[in-house]
């Protein structure tokens, strides 16, 4: 049994008072000696689920949240197989089949006359390849979902903005004055992260990228009404449509009941704010995709109403760690995603899945920072890489119709033919490698796919973790209180 199959089996399951299963333990039955006090600030999909990870550790979790109530944001999102495995190994499986989608291809077409020039079957082929499914969601099912795992395992604490954090101390400070001290800062505090600023000096600048991106949903009743429409529901596939300068996003979520819509475009818009809540224009919208295929203009008639974000772009930060080593990163705070390869969430639930499983070690308070280095060091690369692969799609999907364009469409038809091959029972016979369509290329989808975070982690405590233990006192210390210089409760 591989090491990934044996983490999966590892823990007794048991019932909680909600009725779903939840595993008393994760990390072979390991829970920290020394449970630390931790401080996560935010409560998005890294947030709860760093939480989650911690407090299965055996540690102490306060999520520090800045909106005075948990709202029903977002539209759609994936979960691919990277992410599947560790929800399916928290005992989140049956919430995943109840509220997503079962992706079964994915289909890339043409702006002027929808012709499909890629396609890459998903479903059970990405089951029987990877061993976990690929769902598509709706974020604010999954944030439930993650919430509910969650919050009997730790404090969550809405209207506590975070105004500014001693990484010294370490303490934060919220907006009502009170200061709140603990063992260790987790900042999943996304895009607009204040705790990015301490761990990289000071304000960090976006660099707009010249797109911006309108956002959507349609009651998938209206699409089954239309016999050019109906396929997009009923085949349960992505379909991207790709165009000069932008490119379109659709699929089913909730059960099939919605038709989630992201549109790509350039952004013409001055000081605009990065958002995800900004009213976007339905006319505007409908007039930058004149001139694209009719079953995109049939889609657009139905939107009823769209939000218009605007995409930045930061590099790659040098550290995700204060240099006094008790405030770290997660999520979009230190490696935010454009949404081009719908890895953002992923990246930052694999984080949570990382810290979780290192902290499970944690036997003394001076193995905090050598802990959160070791984070790093296992996650930056990966992040580092699918950030800029999230970036290449956006060269591949935007080429204005010519050369370079026919030249994107041959590739991805050759992979589609092979694709069909494959399907028929034969061989492959070309080579995927480095294909415009990033889905067929095996290689990127064994690394993307086929990474086991809590795996990773315990490889790397397999090679380091003796002499990390070794920085340890033999001195055995007591659990400290964490405490607040204004407490109202």
């Amino acid at each position: 049994m591989d090491l990934g199959a044996e983490l999966l089996m590892i823990g007794s399951i048991r019932q909680n008072k909600a009725g779903s299963t939840q595993p008393d333990h994760l990390y072979k039955g390991r829970r920290a000696s020394l449970p630390l006090n931790i401080v996560v600030i935010g409560c998005g999909l890294g947030g709860l689920a760093a939480a989650y990870c911690l407090a299965q550790a055996g540690h102490n979790i306060t999520i520090l949240e800045a909106a005075s109530a948990i709202g029903d944001v977002g539209a759609g999102i994936q979960s691919s197989p990277n992410v599947s495995r560790l929800l399916m190994r928290w005992g989140l499986g049956p919430q995943l089949q109840e509220i997503g989608v079962k992706i079964q291809a994915l289909s890339l077409k043409r702006w002027s006359n929808d012709e499909v020039v890629g396609w890459t079957p998903l479903g059970d082929l990405i089951d029987k390849e990877y061993g976990f499914p690929f769902y598509l969601l709706h974020r604010a099912d999954f944030h439930r979902v993650l919430y509910e795992a969650a919050e009997p395992h730790c404090n969550i604490r809405v209207n506590s903005r975070v105004v500014s954090v001693d990484p010294s101390k370490p303490s934060v400070t919220l907006a009502s004055g009170e200061i709140i001290y603990a063992d260790l800062l987790i900042g999943a505090d996304g895009v607009k992260s204040v705790t990015r600023e301490y761990v990289v000096g000071g304000p960090d600048k976006p660099r707009a990228t010249g797109d911006a991106a309108y956002r959507a949903l349609i009651p998938a009743e209206k699409l089954l009404q239309d016999d050019d429409l109906r396929p997009l529901v009923e085949k349960m596939e992505s379909n991207i449509w790709m165009g000069p300068g932008g490119h379109i996003v659709g699929y089913t979520i909730r059960a099939k009941k919605e038709f989630n819509l992201v549109m790509m475009h350039p952004d013409d818009t001055e000081g605009g704010i990065e958002s995800w809540t900004a009213e976007g224009n339905v006319d505007k919208m409908i007039e930058t995709y004149k001139g694209w295929n009719t079953t995109v203009q049939k889609l657009l008639a139905l939107v009823p109403s769209t939000l218009n974000w605007r995409l930045m772009d930061r590099d790659p930060l040098p550290s995700w760690v204060h240099k006094d080593g008790k405030l770290a990163l997660l999520g979009d705070s230190c490696h935010p995603m454009l949404p081009y390869r719908a890895q953002g969430s992923a990246m930052a639930i694999e984080d949570a899945a990382v810290l979780g499983n290192l902290f499970s070690h944690c036997s003394d308070r001076s193995q905090i920072a050598p802990l959160l280095y070791a984070y790093q060091s296992i996650r930056y690369h990966r992040a580092t890489a699918t950030q800029r692969s999230s970036s290449l799609n956006r060269f591949i999907f935007h080429k204005p119709d010519g050369p370079e364009q026919e030249e994107r469409d041959r590739e991805m038809r050759a992979a589609k033919e092979d694709a069909l091959r494959v399907a028929r029972g034969e061989k492959s016979t070309y080579t995927l490698t480095g294909n415009s369509n990033q889905w067929a290329d095996k290689t990127k989808s064994d690394i993307q796919f086929g990474y086991d975070a809590d795996e990773e982690a315990e490889k790397w405590w397999l090679v380091n973790g003796k002499r990390l233990m070794a920085l340890a006192p033999s001195i055995e210390l007591k659990p400290r209180v964490m405490s607040s210089a204004n407490r109202d409760h």
